[in-house]
């Protein structure tokens, strides 16, 4: 008779605990995919001497801002792509690039670092000063993404995305979150569209 009740009230503490991890990987799927963290401006294209350059940047909400103050490390990426629009047909994509910015400060000893990353070469930047860090970070400057001779005349856009990774979740918890994301947020933004290229 004891050995039922142990059963039954074993089987109610497994249920009430899977309840609460149930919750538990609720909130932590509702607070990253419906937080709204941050801003594209732009992008602008500009083309000078038949190069085609891009400029954009990226704006944190202050929560983000607060935690890499705090010291967490954050790690963006950045997505820079070239798409053709077709009228009947879905727009075809045409080259891209890729870089990976990490920021991290210690708030103790006052150091401020940056690294960007575009898969084969890594620059490490030191800031005096957390605002300078977050400008050169969180900003892309006439970047050169393609000589416009080797496009067909034809309509273009250019498709900005950027990536926040969510930090390291404890090993327990990620074996049952297979379902969350593993974007902080991910946000995209279009250029107008643009004519561009020559006649073949």
């Amino acid at each position: 008779m004891n050995s039922d009740k142990i059963i039954v009230k074993c089987k109610k503490n497994s249920k009430l605990l899977i309840f609460r991890l149930f919750l538990i990987i609720c909130s932590l799927f509702l607070s990253y995919s419906s937080s709204k963290c941050a801003e594209i401006t732009g992008p602008e294209v500009k083309v000078q001497n038949n190069e085609m350059y891009v400029t954009t940047a990226l704006t944190l909400e202050e929560k983000h801002l607060q935690e890499l103050k705090n010291g967490i490390k954050k790690e963006l990426r950045f997505y820079i792509d070239l798409f053709r629009v077709w009228s009947y047909w879905p727009d075809e994509f045409v080259l891209g690039k890729f870089f990976v910015r990490t920021i991290k400060c210690d708030p103790v000893k006052g150091e401020y670092i940056a690294t960007s990353s575009d898969g084969s070469v890594l620059t490490e930047k030191r800031f005096k000063s957390f605002e300078s860090m977050i400008k050169w970070a969180l900003s892309i400057n006439e970047l050169r993404l393609l000589n416009i001779r080797e496009l067909d005349q034809a309509t273009y856009f250019v498709r900005i995305t950027v990536e926040s990774k969510i930090r390291k979740l404890p090993p327990v918890i990620g074996y049952f979150i297979v379902f969350l994301s593993e974007n902080e947020f991910r946000i995209t933004k279009d250029s107008s569209s643009f004519s561009l290229g020559t006649v073949k």
